[in-house]
This record gives C-alpha cells, structure tokens and sequence, in this order.
C-alpha cells in the first residue's frame, strides 16, 4: 500500500509510505534550539544509536579544499516502523505492525567545505539500485547483496540505517559522515513543539477520493500553519497534490522543509524557555543516530554549523529519475548531481560555478595504475599523471575494453586507490568493480570515455526540480478532482 493506503500501480506493495524528511533535519536543527537544555543527561539517554555503515566497502574520502576543510554529508532517513503504540495510532495497515521498516525518506545533507551553501538531495523511496551486502552488528547476520536491483527503501530491513548509508555511498560513490533517523510519531511531537509551519495550496484541498483513499489533510486556499497531525498529513499527501506522485509529494516536502527551516531561525517564540525545553525533549527522543552524534552536545555543535547557512543558500532538489515500469531509476543527470556534489560545486550557481582543481594527493603517487584501451591509452596515463598518479603506465597491446569506462581491482585492499582513480577522471561509483582479471588497479577505456573538458557545464540539472531555501512564494498546485 502507498501512503494513503492505496495499493500503488498495481503492484501490491504492502507497505503505507511516509516521509518525514522534513522533520529528520528539524531535528538536527532543533538540537541547537536551546544550549540551557541541552546538558542534562536525560537528554543524551533519549537518543537512540546505530553504527553507522553495515557495508564493507568505504567511499573515498574528500579531497580538503586550499584551506584544508572538508565537506560534510549527512544522511537523513524517515522510517516506517510500526513497533510502538505510537506509530500504530498515527497510520498504517495492521498487516504491516512489526514487520521490518522502511527507508521511504532519504535525504542527503551536504553541507559545504567552507560552509557558506547547502545541497540536498532527496531519493525516491522505489528507486531501483544494488543493495550491498550489510552485516548486522548486534547479531552478526550477513545480508547478501541484493541480486540485481531492488527498491532502495528495503535497505533498512538489512541490518539497520548503516545498511541505508551503505547503500548511497555504493550508489554516488559520496563519503557519508553521519546519519540521522526519525519515525513518524516523532513527526508530529515535534511539528507541534515549534508551534506550526507555513505552508501553501494554490486551491482548497481535501486529500481523499470516493473510495476513502488520502491523507485527509483539509486546507483552504493559501497560506496556513500546520502542527502535529495535520503536518503529518501534509508530508503524506500524494492523492491531491500535481499529478497524484511520490515526486508530488517530495516537492511538498521541500518546501515545508525550508518554511520550518526559517521557522526556527526566525519565530521569536523560540526563546521561551518551555517551548525550547519541549523542542529539545521531542526531538532527541525522536531520534536514531550513528556514534559520532550520540550526545545533545555533538548534536547541537553540527545545528550550530547548519544553522550558519542563510536560507538563500540551500537548495533542496530530487535525484533526477526516470520510470521503470512502476519504479523509478537514476538517469545521466543524477550522476551529474552526484559528481558536483562529490566536488563539492554549490547547487545554487554562487561562487566560482565550478569546484577548484584539488591539489594532488599526495598517497595517489603510490598508486600504480595500468591503462588498457587502444590508441587513447597514452593521452589517459599522461592525464592521470598531471593528476597526482605518476605512476600511470600504458598497455597499448591489451585489446579494447567494453561499452564502459571501468577502473578494475583485484582485492580489497586495493579499491580505495581505484575510487581515487574514478574520482579523478570524474567516473561514476559504479564504474569501480572487483576483478580477477586484473593484477592491480586497471583503468579500461570504453567507447564513452572523453577527457575531462574544464569548461564542462557546472550548473544544476533543471531535472532535479530544484528549490531555494529563501523562497517563500512556493505553493502547491492542487489537483482539480481534490478541491472542495
């Protein structure tokens, strides 16, 4: 079942969607809201921990920028779990109490090196991609990769959100840092605790059909505040909202996610002291975190860093996507988004528009890296030398390689050096494969392989439906079969 209880395309699903991407990051936020509050101990014993990647495979690390930062990326996921009396109230199938969570929500928080901007990018839950193979730390069981492609919200059902982090980092080949969950009955705990939303409708919304099917949110045209369960409805909503899509629905959370963002920055009530002691309660009991953001203090160092970013700087957009029968899959410009976030390139077209060229690292000059595919080999290896990897040599007799630009690895210890060299060259994640074939780190040049152009196009893909954060015009467009 979809979201609103309605089986979605056919395809049985079984499983109620929701999405509280919006209030995964309010929290981070919130965790900032009151420094008075944040240093009793009750606070730190309400957060929940999990370690925080199940793979066995890393992302490779940032390169740090002239000044030496790094950026930061953070992976927000909402859950579906029905296992308290809580979410049970709040919706669901009965047939779906207990039974293994959902990732619906992913968000990646990539806040920038030198901290001036913000991207987000959210994935939609029926995406089709590899699972890796997770193991669980509290019990040790082994979940297999996942044999061909599957639904990317299944990946919390595999040993916990660091199978979820794992799963991204495979996906973008984007060091994740640190994740943050929240389930749905946190939502409107703390929806509620900062006193209402602004959020807008072109026309009067009813979201329910004939058959009963919706989220039930009722609101007149315009601009109004929404708290507690009826924000949950506006998170949910998909029957109602443009074309009745998980993409619909992704587009108004969004926007209710840079509405509360200038909420807490700007709603003068937030200086009350009970207000500021009840936000701070509803949302470390709300959440699940990895180790590195398992006290109220580390959760209100990282809001302070969030919240340094004005409004005009972030920019929420949608992983660029086209249908798979009922499924979505990523297209050439997610890669793209992918790639610019990797470098760290701002989505909202300030600054230079384009990353700086990193300086070379250093360790990438022990990094031997032998180059096969015809007469491109020689211009490949002098490229990857001016890059750092003087240790690039050619193999003109080996024969061509396949369809695609691939770097192979032979073993384990290994594939850090071959995400270097994809980094480099600007390949995608899963251009990086294991190979028995070779003997070291072998870069194969397919038919698609070009040299980086240094005037390549830096700008936002216009199909990431992106939305800045100062925006304060957005308004859903109601569909004319749900306005009263």
């Amino acid at each position: 079942m979809d979201g609103d209880g309605r089986p979605e395309g056919g395809t049985g699903r079984g499983r109620r969607v929701l999405r509280w991407t919006a209030l995964g990051l309010a929290a981070l936020l919130a965790g900032g809201a009151g420094a008075g509050f944040l240093y009793y101990q009750h606070l730190n014993d309400n957060i929940h921990q999990a370690a925080l990647d199940l793979g066995d495979r890393k992302a490779p690390a940032p390169t740090p920028n002239q000044a030496g930062q790094t950026p930061l990326n953070i992976l927000v996921i909402g859950s579906d779990a029905r296992d308290s009396k809580e979410n049970q109230k709040l919706g669901g199938a009965r047939e779906t109490f207990g039974s293994p969570p959902l990732a619906d929500v992913q968000m990646l928080v990539h806040l920038s090196a030198d901290r001036s901007n913000m991207s987000v990018v959210s994935m939609p839950r029926d995406t089709l991609l590899e699972i890796p193979k997770c193991t669980d730390p509290e019990d040790g069981k082994v979940y297999p990769a996942s044999r061909g492609r599957t639904m990317t919200n299944e990946s919390l059902g595999r040993g916990g959100p660091g199978c979820t982090v794992a799963t991204w980092q495979k996906l973008t080949g984007i060091r994740v840092d640190h994740f943050v969950m929240v389930d749905f009955a946190g939502v409107v705990a703390m929806a509620d605790s900062v006193g209402g939303v602004p959020v807008c409708v072109d026309a009067n919304i009813h979201s329910k059909d004939s058959q009963g099917h919706g989220s039930g949110l009722r609101l007149a045209k315009g601009t109004h505040p929404v708290q507690g369960e009826q924000a949950l409805q506006w998170l949910r909503t998909r029957y109602g909202f443009e074309d009745g899509s998980d993409l619909a629905r992704e587009k108004a959370q969004h926007m209710y996610l840079n509405s509360l963002v200038r909420t807490l920055r700007e709603n003068a009530t937030l200086s009350s002291p009970n207000r500021l002691r009840r936000l701070a309660e509803e949302a470390t009991r709300a959440l699940t975190v990895d180790p590195g953001l398992d006290t109220v203090k580390k959760l209100y160092d990282l809001s302070g860093e969030l919240r340094g970013v004005e409004p005009e700087r972030i920019t929420m957009t949608t992983m660029p996507n086209r249908l798979v029968g009922a499924r979505v899959e990523p297209t050439e410009d997610a890669e793209r988004l992918f790639r610019m976030i990797r470098e760290d390139v701002p989505l909202d077209g300030k600054g230079t528009g384009r990353a700086p060229t990193p300086s070379p690292n250093p360790a990438d000059a022990g990094i031997a890296v032998q180059v096969r595919g015809g007469d491109r080999v020689g211009r490949a290896a002098r490229l990857l030398v001016a890059k750092g990897f003087t240790q690039a040599v050619t193999d003109p007799s080996a024969p061509p390689g396949g369809a695609r630009t691939v770097v192979r690895y032979p073993s384990a210890e290994l594939e850090p050096g071959a995400r270097r060299v994809a980094t480099a060259l600007g390949l995608p994640a899963d251009a990086v494969r294991l190979s028995t074939e070779v003997s070291g780190v072998t870069l194969e040049l397919g038919p698609d392989w070009h040299e980086p152009d240094p005037a390549r196009d830096e700008k936002t893909p216009a199909t990431a439906e992106s939305l800045n954060g100062a925006d304060t015009s957005a308004c859903m467009h109601v569909s004319p079969g749900f306005t009263w």
